[in-house]
Parts: structure tokens; sequence; C-alpha cells
């Protein structure tokens, strides 16, 4: 059984609200798990998946109110409904619409515990007749994040813990740790975070055998591109193939001339932007300024692409480089995939990704918003990881006033300066600034008495 940090928090969710969760993401993320497991903690749970019974996509879509729906729906289980003690399952609700926009209703209702999920949400959904603001949370699965496949390989929280304060004390990783670490990084790199092949891997230590899993996950993702956009169903599954050698190039941006020599942004925009609603791509966009916010300055149409899951960007990537990486060949170059890991570890840790590029300063890999501030980061996965020209440029600039930069390599920690040398592991450790003031009241009384 794998932990998943999602857990946690659809059991902290429902402790604390009467709303409904809706749980997105691309195929094949662990929603459908996740949601079972929950299930357990109530006396009944009912599940309804609307691509194995498709009849019910229209026994929902013709009902006429929650009575309606609920009477319909006692008659489609034999699972009995306890007010108060049971969770009704919705799942690949990308086709059932209607069914999300009677969530508010049924929630309104109150005699039951009601969570969502499917796969190509924001595709499907984007023209919702009417969306539960209020009544339903949204919450982003991704593949296992670095943290999670550790502790599936066994790391304990105790090393976690360990890690951790290494990362906020800016001090050196113990040696023999480091070195495992490192290994566990690089097992990362081909095994991903895919739940299917992190389990694979687990049960069997059989590299051949997540391949096949990762395999049938890519043609999953293409059989989807055929299904849901036939119109521009070429364009997409071009972009898709595009990826890896796009993030072998030397600047890794994406450059449309390698789909079409005449090729215009504005032909393909829908789809970059249908990858990216499935979940199955992470656009990084360009900014030519490193200042809050980082939307302002950004780009729409420069960008790098990568892979939504490191491990399938391997699998697609020629046959032996699992190998090659595993024993730290020094005759490949890991750019692309320890980038592809890095952009997929903030993206899950809900970091908006941009990247920094200037024809006078040069380019710098990723720049986030952390602490309030904007944090550039280089990854670096050989030798001369101490030379970076772009960024000593940013650093050096007094107008950008950048208080630190983490450049992320396969060395133990150590600060130069502003500059933090970590190894690249301890990207695990950079998550979303969550710490906005809850409460804040403007006092007003100055002004009502001189009125």
């Amino acid at each position: 059984m794998l932990k998943r940090k999602v857990d946690s928090y659809i059991r902290h969710f429902y402790a604390n609200t009467k709303k409904a969760l809706l749980l997105t993401g691309a195929r094949q993320t662990g929603k459908t798990y996740s949601v079972r497991e929950f299930g357990r903690t109530f006396k009944s749970f009912i599940e309804i998946n609307f691509v194995e019974n498709p009849e019910a996509v229209e026994v929902f879509a013709n009902a006429r109110n929650t009575a309606d729906i609920l009477l319909r729906l006692s008659a489609m289980t034999s699972v009995p409904l306890v007010k108060g003690e049971t969770l009704i399952f919705f799942d690949e609700v990308q086709r059932c619409p209607e069914i999300v926009t009677a969530i508010k209703f049924l929630v309104e209702e109150g005699s039951y515990r009601y969570i969502l999920s499917g796969s190509l949400l924001g595709v499907e959904l984007k023209n919702l007749r009417s969306e539960p603001v209020g009544y339903m949370g949204v919450k982003d699965m991704y593949p296992l994040d670095f943290e999670e496949f550790i502790i599936a390989a066994g790391i304990n929280d105790k090393i976690i813990g360990s890690l951790r304060h290494s990362w906020e004390t800016r001090t050196p990783v113990d040696d023999f740790l480091h070195t495992k670490m490192m290994e566990l990084f690089r097992l990362y790199l081909i095994v991903g975070g895919m739940p299917a092949a992190v389990e694979k891997y687990i049960e069997t230590n059989n590299l051949q055998e997540v391949m096949a899993v990762q395999n049938d996950i890519i043609r999953l993702y293409k059989r989807d591109i055929s299904q849901y956009d036939p119109d521009n169903k070429l364009y997409i599954e071009d972009i898709f193939d595009l990826i890896p050698p796009e993030l072998n190039a030397k600047n890794k941006r994406f450059i449309l001339k390698r789909l079409n020599e005449n090729a215009k942004f504005e032909r393909y925009a829908d789809g970059f932007l249908w990858l990216k609603n499935a979940g199955a791509a992470l656009p990084v966009f360009n900014v030519d300024e490193p200042k809050v916010p980082l939307l302002l300055s950004r780009s729409r149409n420069l960008f790098k692409l990568f892979q939504n899951d490191v491990g399938l960007l391997a699998a697609q990537y020629a046959d032996g480089i699992q190998l090659r990486i595993l024993t730290g060949d020094r005759g490949i170059n890991y750019g692309a995939v320890y980038e592809n890991a890095v952009a997929q570890e903030l993206a899950a840790h809900g970091v908006a990704l941009y990247y920094y590029n200037s024809k006078k300063r040069g380019e710098v890999d990723f720049v986030v918003e952390y602490g309030g501030k904007v944090l550039p980061i280089e990854v670096k996965s050989g030798k001369d990881y101490e030379i970076h020209r772009a960024l000593s440029n940013i650093m050096d600039c007094e107008e950008y006033d950048l208080p630190e930069a983490v450049v992320f390599t396969n060395e133990n920690l150590k600060t130069a300066g502003k500059l933090v040398y970590a190894p690249v592991y301890l990207v695990m450790f950079i998550e979303k600034n969550t710490d906005a003031p809850s409460y804040y009241k403007v006092d007003i009384s100055g002004i009502l008495k001189s009125v």
C-alpha cells in the first residue's frame, strides 16, 4: 500500500467542512485508489463509475431534482444509504458533467458526503453549465513526489527529518546518507511516480516490468488524445512525442519549427493547452524579469514543456538508458531527466513554474516564488556545477536584489555567499508558502470619530 500525502489532505478536508471534494489530475496518478481507501472509514461506501457504467450517465443526466437523484442512486446500488455515515463516490465525472453541477444541491440536502474524481477534467469540463462554487473543493493530484517515493522504498520519518534539518539549516547531509539518497534519486528518474509503476518496482524490483507498465500508460495517453480531440489529435500527438528530444536540446525550449517549418504558435496553441489541461505535460513559461509577481512578466509563447512524470520520460528515450542512469554513466546527458524531476516535484508542491531568459544575462533553469521572494534555481547534473554565468549575472544585479539562489547538483550541500549548492533530492522540501494571514481587520474608529 502506497502512502500518499493526499490521503491526509482528504481526511482533514472532510473533518473540517461539509463540502464535497473533486480530485483532478492526469490518468493513473492514483485518484481512485486514494478515494477507496478513504471510503473504508465510512459505514457505507458507494462508487459510481461513469466509464464502467455508462448507463448511469443517462440516469443522472435526466434526473429532475435532488430527491430524484437520490432515488435513482438507491435503485442502482445494493449498498445501504445510511444518513450521516455514507460516502458517495462519483468517478470519471468528465463523462457526466451534470453530476458536478448537481453537487451543490446534494451537499445542501445534507444526508450524505460526496467525493468526485476524473481524468481530463480540464478538457471535458471547461464548458460546465454551473460550477458549484462554495459547495465543492478541488484538489490536484500528481504522480508520487520524491518524498512519497522514498517512503515507499522504506525510508522512515527520522531519516526524512534529518534531511529536512540539513536543508533548513544549510548544513551537509551525512555522507553515507547522501550516497544512498543519490542512488534512490537515480532510481526515481527511472521508475518515476506513477503508482502502478512504483508498485510494480516495489513488488518485483524488475525494471523491465516497470517499463512495460510505463509504456502502457503512454499508450493510454495517446488513446485519450485520439478519443477526446479527434480534430487536433495529430498536432497533440506530435507535440507529446517531441517532449523528450526537445528537452535534450541545448536550451530545452520547445521549438515549434521542429513540428513544422512554418509552424506558428496560434495554430498549435490548442494542442499545448490540451496536454496541460489533461495533466499530461507541464509547461514552464519564460519571464523576462525575476520580480514578484512573476506572472506579470510571463511570455505566452516562449516555454519549455516537461513530461508529467520523469519515469515516463525515461521510458520514451532509447532502450538501455535506465541501466546507464542507475550506474551513473557519465557518457549520457542527465540534464533533461534531472530538470524534469525538479519541475515535476515543484508542480506537485503547488509551486508555479517559470524560467528566466534574457539576451543580456542568459538563461536560468527555473525561477519560482518562495517565501514571498523570487528564488532562482539551476539544475546541474555534471561536475562543473559551479559554472553558471546567467545565474551569477542576475544574482549580481542590484535592481533584482535577490536574497538567495539554489543550484541543485549531485554533490553534498554547501553555501557560497548567496548561493546554496544542494543535492538534487532536497528539492522535495521546496513547497508553496501557505502562511498567508487568516484574519485581518482594519481599525476605522478614528475616521468615524472625525466625521
